[in-house]
């Protein structure tokens, strides 16, 4: 059971890859008021855990009904994360109270970003090979390392400052974007395999 557990928490954990939403989670929040930035990791780890817990529920059952596969899945996450990345990168440094601050921490925050195409196709393979009671668990707990992540992601901001969390923003949108794209490559390769 342990051996199940840390297994699929490590292949949770590089799906969801909560260290790496940090320059994200500073380059969003950047110009929101201190009240609001304390309230987004709560905002977006639940609705990572939602979503994660929603799709382990009833996931398979929708696939089923529409006729989509796995693959059918990464292609299309991988899409979204590309044109979302693109946005991003292309979009110009955004002023003070510009963002949506209300709906930040749900979309693009805690999903796609936290629990996205990668970490629920990552669910559906977890459930299937170590059922659920494994799968709940290593979500559960990569769901608290999200929200400690995101609660101390100041700290990181103030050692690179407003530039340097720009630039590391920029870099990380661009590896989003190629993530996206390996996905939808992943996906690609499963279909013509079928």
């Amino acid at each position: 059971m342990v051996r199940d557990f840390t297994l699929a928490f490590v292949a949770l954990f590089v799906a969801v890859d909560a260290l790496g939403v940090i320059p994200l989670y500073l380059g969003l929040t950047a110009g929101l008021s201190p009240a609001e930035r304390r309230r987004l990791p709560w905002q977006s780890t639940l609705t990572a855990a939602a979503v994660g817990l929603g799709f382990l529920l009833v996931g398979d059952a929708v696939f089923r009904v529409l006729g989509i596969s796995t693959s059918d899945f990464q292609v299309a996450g991988g899409i979204l994360l590309l044109v979302l990345s693109i946005h991003d990168l292309l979009a110009p440094p955004a002023k003070s109270g510009v963002r949506p601050a209300g709906t930040i921490g749900a979309v693009p925050l805690g999903t796609p970003l936290i629990v996205g195409p990668a970490a629920l196709a990552t669910l559906a393979l977890l459930v299937h090979s170590y059922g659920y009671r494994v799968t709940l668990a290593a979500l559960a707990a990569n769901m608290l390392v999200a929200f400690l992540v995101l609660r101390h992601a100041d700290k990181v901001g103030r050692v690179f400052g407003v530039a340097g969390s720009e630039v590391i923003a920029k870099v990380a949108n661009l590896l989003l974007a190629a993530f996206g794209v390996s996905l939808v490559r992943r996906g690609f390769t499963d279909l013509v395999k079928q």
